[in-house]
């Protein structure tokens, strides 16, 4: 019996990417699939439907039929909880899920009995890296902050030498060099600009310096558990605004990355920093949807503080939506290939991967965390 796949439309009103692309979907339904796209679901990425429809994914305009008996779905926007009530139980639900920002939706999720693979809890380990989509989606997102910022600024980055005389280089300050900071930096020495990367986590430095960019080093030490930066002391964080804010001044362009999983973006420049920046800088907050790592910024919204142009983008891996969808549609198959064989869905729960992208399973929430969060008590082993 084949295995019924289908890929959800996004409708978030800033959303237009696609979970599934009409290549990757060739690739899966040789693990013994056949897929169902909800009908228009690749447009806002480019994708047709007769793209999908050359490539043997079939289209299906009513939504409840199209889940009706699917065995797994596919999304990238966390699915409405009226969308998850029209999946049958025992299927597989594979998207973002952001569990502490959607608890009803997780509700749902367990009592639906539908199994979750969460994509943002991939585990950050060498073998899931194929896997990880919040580091794929990140890399797009890096690459295009400084080119958003580029728009807002009256300056061009490069050198540029004319008859009557040279233009000099943009300083351009990237906060945070995670996945998508190190692309924000890479990108913007590409186009010529002097860079300069900063992370509390000193061993960026290396990173920083491979893609021509200075490291600012302000001599303090916040590694975490995971690959991720912890939060700072309040001693630290005086520290660091002492070292940081005189190349926060020089700066024409400031991209910042900031995260902490589950809790509010870091603040990384206050309203103090920004009334001393240059007349016309520009400062791309990517930290904008969760609260924003500069005092000031306002997600979706861009915005004059003082001299600075202050931009809060929500959804940079959208603005790319065609080789975001690539990237996300290539780390689902590498997923599903790990629990379909022969057109089976065999998930391994003991399997470090799975284990730890599993959010619910069988009527109950696996995750320790989320579980303790939602229901104030332990998760169950998943058997």
């Amino acid at each position: 019996m084949t295995l019924k796949i289908a890929i959800l439309k996004e409708t978030a009103a800033d959303e237009r990417r696609v979970a599934m692309i009409p290549s990757v979907a060739q690739r899966i339904a040789k693990l013994g699939a056949s897929l169902v796209l909800e009908q228009g679901g690749g447009a806002a990425a480019t994708y047709t439907d007769a793209a999908y429809t050359q490539a043997g994914v079939t289209t299906e305009a009513d939504q409840q039929k199209l889940l009706g008996d699917a065995d797994i779905v596919l999304a990238v926007q966390p699915p409405s909880v009226e969308t998850v009530k029209k999946m049958k139980p025992g299927s597989l639900l594979v998207s973002f899920i952001y569990a502490k920002t959607e608890p009803d939706l997780v509700k749902a999720l367990r009592d639906g009995k539908i199994t979750t693979f969460a994509m943002e809890l991939i585990p950050r380990i060498s073998r899931a890296q194929a896997m990880d989509a919040l580091s794929s989606q990140a890399a797009l997102a890096g690459y295009y902050a400084p080119l958003l910022g580029c728009v807002h600024m009256q300056k061009i980055l490069p050198m540029m030498t004319t008859a009557v005389g040279s233009l000099r280089a943009a300083r351009v300050l990237v906060m945070g060099l995670g996945v998508a900071g190190l692309q924000a930096l890479a990108t913007a020495h590409r186009l010529g600009a002097v860079c300069e990367g900063y992370d509390v986590r000193p061993e960026t430095k290396e990173e920083a310096e491979s893609v021509g960019a200075r490291f600012v080093d302000t001599g303090v030490d916040a590694r975490g558990a995971g690959g991720y930066a912890r939060e700072l002391t309040p001693e630290e964080k005086t520290k660091v605004r002492a070292a940081l804010s005189q190349h926060i001044a020089q700066a024409d362009l400031i991209i910042t990355t900031a995260a902490v999983p589950g809790k509010h973006a870091p603040r990384l420049i206050d309203a103090d920093q920004l009334a001393a920046m240059k007349e016309g800088a520009v400062v791309v907050d990517m930290g904008a949807p969760n609260g924003g790592n500069c005092e000031g910024t306002k997600a979706g919204e861009i915005i004059k503080v003082g001299p600075v142009t202050l931009v809060g983008p929500t959804n940079l891996p959208s603005c790319l939506a065609a080789q975001a969808s690539e990237l996300y549609a290539k780390n689902i198959y590498n997923l599903l290939e790990q629990v379909v064989h022969d057109g089976v869905l065999k998930p391994d729960f003991t399997d470090d991967v799975i284990k730890g992208t599993t959010l619910t399973h069988d009527g109950a929430i696996t995750n320790d965390a989320i579980k303790q969060f939602i229901e104030g008590a332990p998760a169950e082993k998943v058997s």
